[in-house]
Protein backbone atom coordinates (compact mmCIF):
# COMPACT_ATOMS: atom_id res chain seq x y z
CA UNK A 1 0.00 0.00 0.00
CA UNK A 2 1.19 3.53 -0.85
CA UNK A 3 2.16 5.52 2.26
CA UNK A 4 2.43 8.92 0.56
CA UNK A 5 -0.37 11.13 1.90
CA UNK A 6 -0.36 13.21 -1.29
CA UNK A 7 -1.57 10.16 -3.22
CA UNK A 8 -4.65 9.75 -1.04
CA UNK A 9 -5.22 13.49 -0.98
CA UNK A 10 -5.11 13.69 -4.78
CA UNK A 11 -7.38 10.67 -5.06
CA UNK A 12 -9.98 12.03 -2.67
CA UNK A 13 -9.87 15.61 -3.99
CA UNK A 14 -11.39 14.27 -7.20
CA UNK A 15 -13.26 11.25 -5.85
CA UNK A 16 -15.36 12.73 -3.05
CA UNK A 17 -16.93 15.64 -4.99
CA UNK A 18 -17.39 13.36 -8.03
CA UNK A 19 -19.12 10.75 -5.85
CA UNK A 20 -21.45 13.32 -4.31
CA UNK A 21 -22.14 14.73 -7.76
CA UNK A 22 -23.08 11.26 -9.02
CA UNK A 23 -25.17 10.65 -5.91
CA UNK A 24 -27.12 13.84 -6.45
CA UNK A 25 -27.58 13.09 -10.17
CA UNK A 26 -28.87 9.62 -9.38
CA UNK A 27 -31.13 11.05 -6.68
CA UNK A 28 -32.66 13.19 -9.41
CA UNK A 29 -33.26 10.05 -11.49
CA UNK A 30 -34.75 8.24 -8.51
CA UNK A 31 -37.07 11.14 -7.72
CA UNK A 32 -38.13 11.22 -11.38
CA UNK A 33 -38.89 7.50 -11.24
CA UNK A 34 -40.83 7.78 -7.99
CA UNK A 35 -42.90 10.75 -9.21
CA UNK A 36 -43.58 9.16 -12.60
CA UNK A 37 -44.17 5.81 -10.87
CA UNK A 38 -47.08 7.40 -9.01
CA UNK A 39 -48.81 7.53 -12.41
CA UNK A 40 -48.74 3.70 -12.63
CA UNK A 41 -46.75 0.78 -14.04
CA UNK A 42 -47.22 1.74 -17.69
CA UNK A 43 -45.95 5.30 -17.20
CA UNK A 44 -42.95 4.13 -15.19
CA UNK A 45 -42.08 1.45 -17.75
CA UNK A 46 -42.56 3.86 -20.69
CA UNK A 47 -40.32 6.55 -19.21
CA UNK A 48 -37.78 3.93 -18.20
CA UNK A 49 -37.55 2.71 -21.79
CA UNK A 50 -37.57 6.25 -23.18
CA UNK A 51 -34.67 7.12 -20.90
CA UNK A 52 -32.62 4.36 -22.51
CA UNK A 53 -32.08 6.77 -25.37
CA UNK A 54 -30.78 9.28 -22.83
CA UNK A 55 -28.69 6.51 -21.29
CA UNK A 56 -27.16 5.75 -24.69
CA UNK A 57 -26.33 9.41 -25.11
CA UNK A 58 -24.84 9.40 -21.62
CA UNK A 59 -22.50 6.61 -22.69
CA UNK A 60 -21.30 8.83 -25.54
CA UNK A 61 -20.75 11.74 -23.15
CA UNK A 62 -19.01 9.47 -20.64
CA UNK A 63 -16.91 8.15 -23.50
CA UNK A 64 -15.88 11.69 -24.39
CA UNK A 65 -15.10 12.35 -20.73
CA UNK A 66 -13.11 9.13 -20.47
CA UNK A 67 -11.41 9.79 -23.78
CA UNK A 68 -10.40 13.27 -22.69
CA UNK A 69 -9.11 11.91 -19.38
CA UNK A 70 -6.00 10.28 -20.78
CA UNK A 71 -4.91 13.38 -22.74
CA UNK A 72 -6.00 16.06 -20.25
CA UNK A 73 -4.61 14.30 -17.16
CA UNK A 74 -1.29 13.44 -18.80
CA UNK A 75 -0.78 16.94 -20.26
CA UNK A 76 -1.79 18.44 -16.93
CA UNK A 77 0.72 16.15 -15.22
CA UNK A 78 3.49 17.66 -17.36
CA UNK A 79 2.07 21.20 -16.83
CA UNK A 80 1.32 21.85 -20.51
CA UNK A 81 -1.58 24.35 -20.45
CA UNK A 82 -1.59 25.08 -24.19
CA UNK A 83 -2.25 21.49 -25.23
CA UNK A 84 -4.72 21.06 -22.38
CA UNK A 85 -6.82 23.97 -23.67
CA UNK A 86 -6.64 22.62 -27.21
CA UNK A 87 -7.95 19.23 -26.07
CA UNK A 88 -10.85 21.02 -24.33
CA UNK A 89 -11.71 22.68 -27.64
CA UNK A 90 -11.58 19.44 -29.65
CA UNK A 91 -13.86 17.62 -27.18
CA UNK A 92 -16.46 20.40 -27.00
CA UNK A 93 -16.69 20.78 -30.80
CA UNK A 94 -17.07 17.05 -31.31
CA UNK A 95 -19.65 16.79 -28.51
CA UNK A 96 -21.80 19.57 -29.97
CA UNK A 97 -21.97 17.94 -33.41
CA UNK A 98 -22.92 14.54 -32.01
CA UNK A 99 -25.50 15.95 -29.58
CA UNK A 100 -27.17 18.10 -32.23
CA UNK A 101 -27.52 15.14 -34.60
CA UNK A 102 -28.99 12.84 -31.92
CA UNK A 103 -31.43 15.50 -30.68
CA UNK A 104 -32.73 16.12 -34.21
CA UNK A 105 -33.34 12.41 -34.85
CA UNK A 106 -35.13 11.93 -31.53
CA UNK A 107 -37.36 14.96 -32.10
CA UNK A 108 -38.39 13.90 -35.60
CA UNK A 109 -38.87 10.17 -34.92
CA UNK A 110 -39.97 9.73 -31.26
CA UNK A 111 -42.29 6.77 -31.89
CA UNK A 112 -39.67 4.98 -33.97
CA UNK A 113 -37.29 5.35 -31.04
CA UNK A 114 -39.80 3.75 -28.66
CA UNK A 115 -40.46 0.86 -31.06
CA UNK A 116 -36.81 -0.07 -30.73
CA UNK A 117 -37.42 -0.95 -27.09
CA UNK A 118 -40.92 -2.40 -26.97
CA UNK A 119 -43.90 -3.58 -29.01
CA UNK A 120 -46.44 -2.55 -26.34
CA UNK A 121 -48.55 0.21 -27.94
CA UNK A 122 -49.40 1.90 -24.64
CA UNK A 123 -45.72 2.19 -23.70
CA UNK A 124 -44.86 3.42 -27.21
CA UNK A 125 -47.50 6.16 -27.07
CA UNK A 126 -46.57 7.32 -23.57
CA UNK A 127 -42.84 7.13 -24.17
CA UNK A 128 -43.03 9.09 -27.44
CA UNK A 129 -44.62 12.02 -25.59
CA UNK A 130 -41.68 12.03 -23.20
CA UNK A 131 -38.94 11.59 -25.81
CA UNK A 132 -40.01 14.45 -28.06
CA UNK A 133 -39.62 16.97 -25.24
CA UNK A 134 -36.72 15.39 -23.32
CA UNK A 135 -34.47 15.29 -26.40
CA UNK A 136 -34.34 19.11 -26.33
CA UNK A 137 -32.19 18.81 -23.19
CA UNK A 138 -29.44 16.72 -24.80
CA UNK A 139 -27.18 19.50 -26.06
CA UNK A 140 -27.32 21.35 -22.72
CA UNK A 141 -26.79 18.13 -20.77
CA UNK A 142 -23.94 16.82 -22.90
CA UNK A 143 -21.91 20.02 -23.09
CA UNK A 144 -22.30 20.75 -19.37
CA UNK A 145 -21.17 17.23 -18.47
CA UNK A 146 -18.22 17.41 -20.87
CA UNK A 147 -17.07 20.67 -19.30
CA UNK A 148 -17.45 19.33 -15.75
CA UNK A 149 -15.62 16.10 -16.61
CA UNK A 150 -12.64 17.84 -18.22
CA UNK A 151 -12.35 20.28 -15.34
CA UNK A 152 -12.29 17.28 -13.02
CA UNK A 153 -9.20 15.91 -14.78
CA UNK A 154 -7.32 19.07 -13.79
CA UNK A 155 -8.64 18.72 -10.22
CA UNK A 156 -11.26 21.48 -10.48
CA UNK A 157 -14.17 19.69 -8.81
CA UNK A 158 -16.37 22.18 -6.98
CA UNK A 159 -18.32 23.27 -10.02
CA UNK A 160 -19.61 19.75 -10.72
CA UNK A 161 -20.93 19.40 -7.20
CA UNK A 162 -22.51 22.87 -7.37
CA UNK A 163 -24.23 22.10 -10.66
CA UNK A 164 -25.60 18.77 -9.44
CA UNK A 165 -26.92 20.31 -6.23
CA UNK A 166 -28.74 23.09 -8.07
CA UNK A 167 -30.03 20.55 -10.61
CA UNK A 168 -31.50 18.42 -7.82
CA UNK A 169 -33.62 21.23 -6.47
CA UNK A 170 -34.61 22.75 -9.81
CA UNK A 171 -35.59 19.35 -11.21
CA UNK A 172 -37.54 18.46 -8.07
CA UNK A 173 -39.46 21.73 -8.11
CA UNK A 174 -40.15 21.64 -11.86
CA UNK A 175 -41.21 17.99 -11.65
CA UNK A 176 -43.64 18.64 -8.82
CA UNK A 177 -45.18 21.68 -10.51
CA UNK A 178 -45.38 20.30 -14.05
CA UNK A 179 -46.21 16.61 -13.48
CA UNK A 180 -49.00 17.20 -10.98
CA UNK A 181 -50.16 20.67 -12.09
CA UNK A 182 -49.33 23.04 -9.23
CA UNK A 183 -49.17 26.85 -8.99
CA UNK A 184 -52.11 27.15 -11.37
CA UNK A 185 -50.45 25.16 -14.19
CA UNK A 186 -52.15 22.14 -15.82
CA UNK A 187 -51.05 18.62 -14.84
CA UNK A 188 -48.81 17.44 -17.71
CA UNK A 189 -47.95 13.91 -16.49
CA UNK A 190 -44.86 12.43 -18.11
CA UNK A 191 -44.65 15.40 -20.50
CA UNK A 192 -44.20 17.56 -17.43
CA UNK A 193 -41.34 15.33 -16.29
CA UNK A 194 -39.68 15.77 -19.68
CA UNK A 195 -40.09 19.56 -19.64
CA UNK A 196 -38.71 19.70 -16.09
CA UNK A 197 -35.62 17.85 -17.33
CA UNK A 198 -35.09 20.38 -20.14
CA UNK A 199 -35.32 23.35 -17.79
CA UNK A 200 -32.95 21.80 -15.24
CA UNK A 201 -30.39 20.96 -17.96
CA UNK A 202 -30.47 24.55 -19.24
CA UNK A 203 -29.62 25.79 -15.76
CA UNK A 204 -26.73 23.28 -15.55
CA UNK A 205 -25.34 24.39 -18.90
CA UNK A 206 -25.44 28.08 -17.98
CA UNK A 207 -23.48 27.50 -14.77
CA UNK A 208 -20.89 25.27 -16.48
CA UNK A 209 -20.21 27.79 -19.27
CA UNK A 210 -19.96 30.70 -16.85
CA UNK A 211 -17.49 28.81 -14.68
CA UNK A 212 -15.29 27.60 -17.56
CA UNK A 213 -14.83 31.01 -19.20
CA UNK A 214 -15.15 33.46 -16.32
CA UNK A 215 -14.34 31.80 -12.98
CA UNK A 216 -11.67 29.13 -13.66
CA UNK A 217 -8.26 30.78 -13.21
CA UNK A 218 -5.74 27.96 -13.70
CA UNK A 219 -6.58 26.94 -17.25
CA UNK A 220 -7.64 30.40 -18.52
CA UNK A 221 -9.92 29.00 -21.21
CA UNK A 222 -11.18 31.39 -23.88
CA UNK A 223 -13.86 31.09 -26.53
CA UNK A 224 -11.28 31.11 -29.31
CA UNK A 225 -9.75 27.96 -27.78
CA UNK A 226 -13.03 26.18 -28.54
CA UNK A 227 -13.31 27.55 -32.08
CA UNK A 228 -9.65 27.20 -33.17
CA UNK A 229 -8.74 23.91 -34.86
CA UNK A 230 -5.49 22.08 -34.22
CA UNK A 231 -4.74 19.14 -36.53
CA UNK A 232 -2.22 17.54 -34.18
CA UNK A 233 -4.57 17.58 -31.22
CA UNK A 234 -7.44 16.30 -33.32
CA UNK A 235 -5.17 13.51 -34.55
CA UNK A 236 -4.34 12.61 -30.94
CA UNK A 237 -8.04 12.71 -30.08
CA UNK A 238 -8.81 10.29 -32.91
CA UNK A 239 -5.96 7.97 -31.91
CA UNK A 240 -6.27 7.92 -28.13
CA UNK A 241 -9.72 9.28 -27.21
CA UNK A 242 -12.09 8.31 -30.00
CA UNK A 243 -11.61 4.55 -29.42
CA UNK A 244 -12.75 5.10 -25.83
CA UNK A 245 -15.78 7.04 -27.08
CA UNK A 246 -16.52 4.16 -29.43
CA UNK A 247 -15.99 1.66 -26.62
CA UNK A 248 -18.43 3.41 -24.29
CA UNK A 249 -20.90 3.87 -27.13
CA UNK A 250 -20.84 0.20 -28.10
CA UNK A 251 -21.22 -0.74 -24.44
CA UNK A 252 -24.17 1.62 -24.31
CA UNK A 253 -25.62 -0.15 -27.35
CA UNK A 254 -25.15 -3.47 -25.58
CA UNK A 255 -27.11 -2.01 -22.66
CA UNK A 256 -29.77 -0.75 -25.04
CA UNK A 257 -30.13 -4.17 -26.67
CA UNK A 258 -30.48 -5.73 -23.21
CA UNK A 259 -33.26 -3.26 -22.42
CA UNK A 260 -34.91 -4.08 -25.76
CA UNK A 261 -35.01 -7.72 -24.70
CA UNK A 262 -36.25 -6.84 -21.21
CA UNK A 263 -38.91 -4.56 -22.72
CA UNK A 264 -40.27 -7.56 -24.63
CA UNK A 265 -40.60 -9.64 -21.47
CA UNK A 266 -43.50 -7.57 -20.13
CA UNK A 267 -44.32 -4.58 -17.95
CA UNK A 268 -43.40 -6.39 -14.71
CA UNK A 269 -39.89 -7.22 -15.89
CA UNK A 270 -39.39 -3.72 -17.32
CA UNK A 271 -40.55 -1.93 -14.16
CA UNK A 272 -38.57 -4.21 -11.85
CA UNK A 273 -35.46 -3.65 -13.93
CA UNK A 274 -35.98 0.13 -13.72
CA UNK A 275 -36.07 -0.08 -9.91
CA UNK A 276 -33.05 -2.38 -9.64
CA UNK A 277 -31.07 -0.27 -12.10
CA UNK A 278 -31.44 2.90 -10.01
CA UNK A 279 -30.42 1.15 -6.79
CA UNK A 280 -27.38 -0.57 -8.34
CA UNK A 281 -26.35 2.74 -9.90
CA UNK A 282 -26.50 4.30 -6.44
CA UNK A 283 -24.34 1.44 -5.17
CA UNK A 284 -21.68 2.41 -7.72
CA UNK A 285 -21.65 6.11 -6.81
CA UNK A 286 -18.60 6.16 -4.56
CA UNK A 287 -16.82 3.62 -6.75
CA UNK A 288 -17.35 5.78 -9.83
CA UNK A 289 -16.01 8.81 -7.98
CA UNK A 290 -12.91 6.91 -6.94
CA UNK A 291 -12.32 5.60 -10.47
CA UNK A 292 -12.19 9.19 -11.68
CA UNK A 293 -9.75 10.08 -8.91
CA UNK A 294 -7.69 7.02 -9.85
CA UNK A 295 -7.67 8.08 -13.50
CA UNK A 296 -6.30 11.50 -12.55
CA UNK A 297 -3.50 10.30 -10.27
CA UNK A 298 -2.46 7.55 -12.70
CA UNK A 299 -2.58 9.93 -15.69
CA UNK A 300 -0.62 12.62 -13.87
CA UNK A 301 2.11 10.15 -12.88
CA UNK A 302 2.40 8.78 -16.42
CA UNK A 303 2.48 12.30 -17.91
CA UNK A 304 5.28 13.20 -15.48
CA UNK A 305 7.08 9.93 -16.43
CA UNK A 306 7.07 8.71 -12.82
CA UNK A 307 6.38 5.11 -13.77
CA UNK A 308 7.43 3.54 -10.46
CA UNK A 309 4.78 5.63 -8.75
CA UNK A 310 2.27 4.55 -11.40
CA UNK A 311 2.80 0.89 -10.51
CA UNK A 312 2.59 1.57 -6.76
CA UNK A 313 -0.59 3.60 -7.21
CA UNK A 314 -2.11 0.81 -9.31
CA UNK A 315 -1.54 -1.87 -6.68
CA UNK A 316 -3.00 0.26 -3.90
CA UNK A 317 -6.07 1.22 -5.94
CA UNK A 318 -6.82 -2.45 -6.69
CA UNK A 319 -6.78 -3.39 -2.99
CA UNK A 320 -8.98 -0.43 -2.07
CA UNK A 321 -11.63 -1.21 -4.66
CA UNK A 322 -11.79 -4.92 -3.84
CA UNK A 323 -12.56 -4.04 -0.21
CA UNK A 324 -15.13 -1.41 -1.19
CA UNK A 325 -16.86 -3.87 -3.53
CA UNK A 326 -17.37 -6.43 -0.76
CA UNK A 327 -18.76 -3.85 1.68
CA UNK A 328 -21.18 -2.25 -0.79
CA UNK A 329 -22.37 -5.64 -2.09
CA UNK A 330 -23.24 -6.73 1.45
CA UNK A 331 -25.18 -3.49 2.03
CA UNK A 332 -27.23 -3.92 -1.15
CA UNK A 333 -27.98 -7.57 -0.38
CA UNK A 334 -29.22 -7.04 3.16
CA UNK A 335 -31.38 -3.99 2.26
CA UNK A 336 -32.73 -5.34 -1.05
CA UNK A 337 -36.35 -5.43 0.11
CA UNK A 338 -36.56 -1.74 1.03
CA UNK A 339 -36.18 0.24 -2.28
CA UNK A 340 -39.14 -1.42 -4.10
CA UNK A 341 -41.51 -0.25 -1.35
CA UNK A 342 -41.01 3.35 -2.47
CA UNK A 343 -42.75 2.66 -5.78
CA UNK A 344 -46.47 2.49 -6.56
CA UNK A 345 -46.17 -0.80 -8.45
CA UNK A 346 -47.63 -4.29 -8.12
CA UNK A 347 -46.47 -6.77 -5.47
CA UNK A 348 -45.18 -9.00 -8.25
CA UNK A 349 -42.96 -6.18 -9.54
CA UNK A 350 -41.65 -5.45 -6.03
CA UNK A 351 -40.78 -9.10 -5.43
CA UNK A 352 -38.96 -9.40 -8.75
CA UNK A 353 -37.05 -6.17 -8.13
CA UNK A 354 -35.90 -7.48 -4.75
CA UNK A 355 -34.63 -10.70 -6.37
CA UNK A 356 -32.82 -8.69 -9.04
CA UNK A 357 -31.09 -6.65 -6.35
CA UNK A 358 -29.84 -9.85 -4.68
CA UNK A 359 -28.32 -10.91 -8.01
CA UNK A 360 -26.92 -7.42 -8.56
CA UNK A 361 -25.29 -7.47 -5.10
CA UNK A 362 -23.51 -10.72 -5.96
CA UNK A 363 -22.12 -9.37 -9.24
CA UNK A 364 -21.23 -5.98 -7.75
CA UNK A 365 -17.96 -7.18 -6.22
CA UNK A 366 -16.48 -7.93 -9.64
CA UNK A 367 -17.98 -4.74 -11.08
CA UNK A 368 -16.28 -2.59 -8.46
CA UNK A 369 -12.85 -4.15 -8.97
CA UNK A 370 -12.76 -4.12 -12.76
CA UNK A 371 -14.16 -0.57 -12.83
CA UNK A 372 -11.13 0.53 -10.81
CA UNK A 373 -8.80 -1.20 -13.24
CA UNK A 374 -10.41 -0.46 -16.61
CA UNK A 375 -11.92 3.00 -16.03
CA UNK A 376 -9.38 4.30 -13.52
CA UNK A 377 -5.98 2.68 -14.06
CA UNK A 378 -5.96 1.53 -17.69
CA UNK A 379 -7.55 4.65 -19.12
CA UNK A 380 -5.40 7.03 -17.10
CA UNK A 381 -2.29 5.12 -18.19
CA UNK A 382 -3.20 5.35 -21.90
CA UNK A 383 -4.36 1.72 -22.21
CA UNK A 384 -7.97 2.49 -23.14
CA UNK A 385 -7.86 0.48 -26.38
CA UNK A 386 -7.40 -2.75 -24.43
CA UNK A 387 -10.53 -1.97 -22.39
CA UNK A 388 -12.50 -1.41 -25.61
CA UNK A 389 -11.52 -4.86 -26.90
CA UNK A 390 -12.55 -6.55 -23.66
CA UNK A 391 -15.93 -4.79 -23.65
CA UNK A 392 -16.57 -5.69 -27.29
CA UNK A 393 -15.93 -9.38 -26.71
CA UNK A 394 -17.83 -9.60 -23.42
CA UNK A 395 -20.84 -7.64 -24.64
CA UNK A 396 -21.43 -9.06 -28.11
CA UNK A 397 -20.11 -12.62 -27.73
CA UNK A 398 -21.17 -13.40 -24.16
CA UNK A 399 -23.83 -11.17 -22.58
CA UNK A 400 -26.23 -10.62 -25.48
CA UNK A 401 -26.25 -14.21 -26.83
CA UNK A 402 -26.79 -15.66 -23.34
CA UNK A 403 -29.57 -13.17 -22.53
CA UNK A 404 -31.38 -13.92 -25.79
CA UNK A 405 -31.00 -17.66 -25.31
CA UNK A 406 -32.28 -17.52 -21.73
CA UNK A 407 -35.20 -15.16 -22.38
CA UNK A 408 -36.55 -16.15 -25.77
CA UNK A 409 -35.29 -19.64 -26.63
CA UNK A 410 -35.17 -21.51 -23.33
CA UNK A 411 -37.70 -19.13 -21.69
CA UNK A 412 -36.00 -19.42 -18.32
CA UNK A 413 -37.34 -17.67 -15.18
CA UNK A 414 -36.96 -13.88 -15.23
CA UNK A 415 -34.30 -13.74 -12.46
CA UNK A 416 -32.12 -16.12 -14.50
CA UNK A 417 -32.52 -13.88 -17.55
CA UNK A 418 -31.48 -10.91 -15.43
CA UNK A 419 -28.37 -12.77 -14.23
CA UNK A 420 -27.41 -13.33 -17.89
CA UNK A 421 -27.54 -9.57 -18.47
CA UNK A 422 -24.81 -9.18 -15.82
CA UNK A 423 -22.85 -12.39 -16.30
CA UNK A 424 -19.74 -10.58 -17.58
CA UNK A 425 -19.35 -8.89 -14.21
CA UNK A 426 -18.49 -12.31 -12.78
CA UNK A 427 -15.27 -12.74 -14.78
CA UNK A 428 -14.06 -9.37 -16.16
CA UNK A 429 -12.27 -8.72 -12.86
CA UNK A 430 -9.93 -11.63 -13.64
CA UNK A 431 -9.03 -10.16 -17.05
CA UNK A 432 -8.30 -6.81 -15.38
CA UNK A 433 -6.14 -8.45 -12.72
CA UNK A 434 -4.02 -10.33 -15.29
CA UNK A 435 -3.56 -7.23 -17.51
CA UNK A 436 -2.08 -5.18 -14.67
CA UNK A 437 0.57 -7.77 -13.75
CA UNK A 438 2.95 -6.56 -16.51
CA UNK A 439 3.93 -3.15 -17.91
CA UNK A 440 2.13 -3.14 -21.27
CA UNK A 441 -0.64 -0.94 -19.86
CA UNK A 442 1.63 2.08 -19.16
CA UNK A 443 1.62 4.32 -22.26
CA UNK A 444 2.63 7.99 -22.29
CA UNK A 445 0.58 9.62 -25.08
CA UNK A 446 1.68 13.26 -24.71
CA UNK A 447 3.59 15.33 -27.31
CA UNK A 448 6.73 17.31 -26.43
Amino acid sequence: MVKDKNFYRSLLIVAVPAAFQSLISLSVSMLDNIMVGSLGDVSLAAVSLANQATALLTFIINGLAGGSAVLVSQYWGKKDLVHTREIFGVILRFAFLVLAAVSALMFIFPQAVMRIFTTDQDMIAEGAKYVRIACLSYIFFGLANSIVAMLRWIKVVKVGLLISTISLFTNLIFNYVLIFGKLGLPAMGIQGAALATVLARMVEFGIAVYYLFYKETQLKMRLKDVLTRNKEMFSDFVKHSLPIVFGDLQWGIVGTVKVMMIGRLGVTMTSANAIADVVLSLAMVFTNGLTQGACVVIGNSVGAKEYDKTRQYSNTIQVMFAAIGVCVAALVFFTRGIPPTFYNVSDETKALASTMLAIGAFTHIGTCYHAACFVGINRGAGDGNFVVKVDLICGWLVVLPLTFLAGFVLKLPLPVVYLCTRIDQCFKWLIAFIRLRGDKWIKNVTRD
